[in-house]
């Protein structure tokens, strides 16, 4: 064969490859509003940028039929690329080949690739779209799930993973997602569940659609499994891009810090004001946060879960943090089970890739109620207070109003190794509320005055004594609890100073194979 000959071949192969599984069922993704996987990469990654491996690589299958049906690629696309010129390996599965269902080679292909980004110390992102384990391949495609959960595993902490879930996510599959860092899911499209509702139906009775059993919605507003939810692929597939800008390559390396030309000194005159003079009043934690960060820009994780609690990225003077903050337009801003596993995780990540943490605390305490306890609000509570203790990366707190009892200690105070720390002058640190602690230390006096009246003048003279004398941020200011007591309107500027001069921090916990955390 002459090399022109072979050169066509090669371009022939190329392009029966690039069609997956045939034009009927690249036609029938597109009706379900579905991109193929080759798509899916081309809008990810910089134009031109991607290189492919494995094209040729298929099943070895001889099984119930199998062997007379072959597709090049064998139903994933697996590469790498830059993403605003920051190189990313990437794998895309292909629903137009066996259902994106995952085989021997198949798993081989994501193997590969994921161990060459922990080579290189480059993120790793999985794009899902897969009816599960190819049944044909039996305990081959089992194995084949393993080897990729163990390297989620080992890639923990060391290169950022994202997954994204376009399409069916189930039984084994599910839990490569799970062990990664975030999940993104799109709306209408998207679903993920161990068990599918036949078997749900089988098994327990209950009769269940796919949307109602692990849609997009289920996973973000109420599971809390998936971090994102995208209008569609292409609203999910920018939000990668713009997750990935305030991440590292690696646990090596520090995030990446872009021009700013937003003032270091901008005053937000409304923040002195932001907060309500009643002390029950809410007032919504996020015109806080965009008042103080570059642009007014915040990429929010978890928006619908657990909203007592607000995590997501920002940039102060061009350099990213992440930021933890309670929400006190819900629930008070009270910790809960939901709200603590969310914030906790989190900060391990920020930790985990040198990402520096800011938090806004506004916490009356812990939520009350059997409910709480019986779930284990205390191992869950102790999640957050651990990650906070455990962190070394820089941790800048203010602490805008209420800041009681033991949800003082877990939200990033001092003594967990806070670097700096700040209250604007309405803050209220105490052990608990002025009427809370006026009953308990005034029980008996309270008791003996029978007159309503004189009773209610009586708690009002001694609460009013209490926020006077330990409600304040002065009594913590005087032990050095606090660095300083700030002007609100002044809050950027001095988060932003405290941030650049803790830029070479160092600091190390004691050697241990691995912490154990309370699970």
């Amino acid at each position: 064969m002459a090399t022109q000959d072979k050169i066509k071949e090669l371009l022939d192969l190329r392009g029966k490859a690039r069609m997956g599984g045939g034009p009927k069922r690249i036609e029938a993704q597109h009706k379900k509003g579905k991109l193929t996987a080759r798509e899916r990469i081309e809008l990810l990654l910089d134009e031109g940028s991607f290189e492919e491996f494995d094209m040729f690589v298929s099943h070895r299958c001889i099984d119930f039929g199998l062997a007379e049906e072959t597709y090049l690629s064998d139903g994933v696309v697996t590469g790498y690329g830059t993403i605003d010129g920051r190189l990313v390996y990437v794998f895309s599965q292909d629903f137009t080949v066996f259902g994106g269902s995952l085989s021997e080679m198949y798993a081989q292909k994501i193997c590969k690739i994921m161990d060459k980004a922990m080579k290189v110390g480059a993120p790793i992102i999985g794009i899902n779209d897969s009816g599960g384990a190819r049944i044909q391949e039996g305990v081959k495609s089992l194995g084949g799930y393993a080897e990729i959960f163990q390297r989620n595993i080992l890639a923990s902490g060391v290169v950022p993973q994202i997954s994204a879930v376009f399409g069916p996510c189930a039984g084994g599959a599910v839990y490569s997602p799970a062990l990664t860092d975030f999940i993104i899911m799109s709306k209408n499209t998207s679903y993920m569940f161990v068990t599918g509702p036949k078997v749900v139906k089988t098994v327990t009775g209950e009769t269940v659609t796919e949307e109602e059993l692990g849609g997009a919605m289920v996973h973000g507003a109420k599971s809390g499994v998936t971090h994102f939810l995208a209008e569609d692929e292409k609203e999910g597939i920018a939000l990668i891009r713009k997750l990935l800008s305030y991440m590292t390559q690696n646990n090596l390396e520090d995030p990446p810090i872009i021009p700013c030309d937003d003032p270091i000194d901008r005053l937000e005159d409304a923040l002195n004001e932001i907060i309500p003079e009643n002390p029950s009043k809410p007032y919504d934690v996020k015109d806080i946060i965009h008042a103080v960060v570059d642009y007014n820009e915040f990429v929010e994780v978890q928006r619908h879960y657990a909203p007592n609690i607000v995590i997501g990225f920002a940039r102060f003077n061009g350099m990213p943090v992440g930021i933890v903050a309670n929400q006190p337009n819900y629930l008070a801003g009270v910790l809960d089970i939901n709200s603590s596993r969310k914030a906790a995780r989190f900060v391990r990540f920020c930790d985990a890739f040198n990402i520096p943490i800011v938090t806004f605390v506004d916490v009356p305490g812990f939520l009350p109620g059997t409910a709480q306890e019986y779930g284990g609000i205390i191992i869950h509570g102790a999640k957050l207070l651990y990650a906070y203790g455990e962190a070394t990366v820089p941790k800048v707190t203010v602490i805008l109003r209420k800041a009681y009892g033991g949800a003082y200690d877990v939200m990033s105070s001092k003594h967990l190794r806070g670097d700096i720390n700040y209250a604007w002058p309405g803050a209220e640190i105490a052990v608990m509320g002025p009427k809370g602690a006026i009953e308990i230390l005034y029980s008996k006096e309270y008791k003996d005055i029978q007159d309503l009246e004189e009773r209610m003048k009586f708690l009002q003279q001694k609460e009013e004594e209490y926020k006077r004398k330990f409600a304040t941020p002065y009594v913590a200011a005087k032990y050095g609890y606090l660095d300083d007591v700030i002007e609100p309107r002044n809050s950027r500027f001095r988060i932003i100073r405290a941030l650049e001069s803790l830029r070479t921090k160092k600091d190390t916990n004691p050697p241990k194979k691995h912490s154990n955390l309370p699970l």
